[in-house]
């Protein structure tokens, strides 16, 4: 039976790493649709308030709502990740995000229905924040139980890579769509046609992708690792039960690990984008750049994003990872008192313009070097039979505390400070010290052997 097991089937790089990162793509990919659409054209058709800065409050506070289902669906995707295998569950979580970001495409507005737009658009975000509660770990299991000895974290860097390439297809899918619509008022801004229809094509493009994302997934075989703890009796029958009893400890410390790379990503994506296309007249004064030049700003960022992902995997395999982590983390400490010097307005536009796009780059570049690790650093905390159950919701709590509240918060500091972004950078730079903290906390997991980490008391099920 044994000799069986281990000549059972493996699947080879690329398919892992083609299944770890499509996957993501087309995961991000759906949630960037909705974020870009949150600061474009939600707080108009979905929220029409009367006042800007409340109607986009309203569209930040759905975004941010996605979040709290996230610990839900991790759960529930964990649990039949450690219980049954990892290749199920990525095939239903991409399959539930799939759907839920095409109905948006098709949802009626404000306009048509009234208040009950605004609550289709609600359910149908929690359906997203679901979906991406199971993702990711599973994506990460994949590439990091089936990494090589001594890759663990460049292959863990896959998945994460997922997050800019998502971005990029995103935004210039919202790019190409508004530059191929009429602008009566200029190229700059968006037009009548985009707020009609032009912003559900992303979401229905979303449908395309699914396809492609399930041909390649459901071609993989489940992990040697996974199988291995199977065979061996380390199943447990209720994951959660022994991941809080036995791995509480890891549980906090792997949620506030992630804590300042979520305030981080949340403020370079989201934040940014308001902060710089509000107008410089506004109420809430921005830096008032056209939609365009300023999403085209942002994607030359997040180019780097995705190099200093991929660079990020072979140096905390290298120098380990907790290392690495409190070196970038440092350094988005340090960020964060700069929001001042390279996000105000100048008299000469162009001057503001290169102090901005500075900013982009050197952002999105600490969120490379402190995304990419995470696919290896939280996976690793804990044991093969509660590795995704584990992990995802050290994940997708910090969600909470990271991402769900920072758009709405940065917004309310950004207002308190009368229009200067300041508030915001010292939010950033508490984040960042809450993580430096759980760091020095933490063990360094680089040297964690998968084949013996499978859980304790691996005699039988219980």
């Amino acid at each position: 039976m044994s000799s069986t097991a281990v000549s059972a089937p493996v699947n080879s790089r690329s398919r892992v790493i083609t299944a770890s990162l499509v996957g993501t793509t087309i995961e991000f990919y759906d949630f960037y649709v909705y974020a870009t659409a949150a600061v474009l054209v939600f707080p108009a058709l979905f929220f029409p308030t009367g006042n800007d800065t409340t109607a986009l409050l309203a569209s930040f506070t759905v975004f941010g709502a996605a979040m709290i289902a996230r610990p839900i669906g991790a759960v529930v995707f964990g649990h039949f990740g450690d219980r049954f295998g990892r290749k199920a569950t990525l095939v239903t979580s991409l399959l539930v995000m799939g759907i839920a970001t095409f109905l948006i495409g098709c949802l009626p507005t404000f306009h048509d229905i009234g208040w009950w737009a605004a609550l289709l658009l609600l359910l149908l975000r929690l359906f997203q924040g679901f979906a991406l509660g199971g993702e990711w770990s599973g994506a990460a299991l994949v590439a990091t139980e089936n990494a090589p000895k001594g890759k663990r974290a460049w292959y863990g860097t896959f998945p994460q890579l997922g997050a800019p390439i998502g971005f990029i297809i995103a935004n210039a899918l919202f790019l190409v769509i508004n530059f191929a619509l009429p602008h009566p008022d200029g190229p700059a801004q968006k037009s009548e046609a985009f707020l009609a229809w032009g912003w559900r094509v992303p979401f229905l493009f979303s449908a395309v992708m699914v396809i492609i994302g399930l041909w390649v997934r459901l071609k993989l075989v489940e992990s040697q690792t996974f199988t291995q703890a199977e065979q061996k009796g380390a199943i447990r029958r209720f994951p959660l039960g022994e991941v809080v009893r036995r791995h509480w400890k890891n549980l906090i410390l792997g949620t506030f690990i992630m804590l300042a790379t979520y305030v981080l990503f949340y403020l370079m994506t989201s934040f940014t984008l308001a902060y710089g296309t509000k107008p410089a007249d506004a109420a809430v004064p921005g830096l008032g750049f056209g939609y365009t030049d300023f999403v085209i700003m942002q994607i030359v960022g997040v180019v780097f994003f995705g190099i200093f992902t991929l660079l990020s995997g072979p140096i905390a395999d290298a120098v380990g990872r907790k290392k690495l982590l409190i070196w970038v983390t440092a350094l988005i400490a340090a960020l964060g008192v700069t929001f001042n010097i390279f996000l105000l307005p100048h008299t000469d536009p162009k001057f503001t313009g290169a102090l901005v796009q500075g900013f982009l780059v050197v952002g999105f570049m600490l969120m490379g070097a402190t995304f990419g690790p995470m696919g290896a650093v939280l996976p690793e905390l804990f044991p093969t039979n509660v590795r995704y159950t584990g992990s995802a919701i050290a994940y997708n709590v910090s969600s909470i505390l990271g991402a769900a509240v920072a758009p709405s918060i940065a917004l309310g500091l950004w207002a308190a400070a009368d229009g200067q972004p300041w508030l915001v950078g010292v939010y950033l730079t508490g984040s960042a010290v809450l993580t430096l903290i759980a760091l020095v906390l933490s063990r360094e997991t680089r040297d964690v052997d998968y084949e013996t980490d499978i859980g304790l008391g691996a005699t039988g099920s219980l």
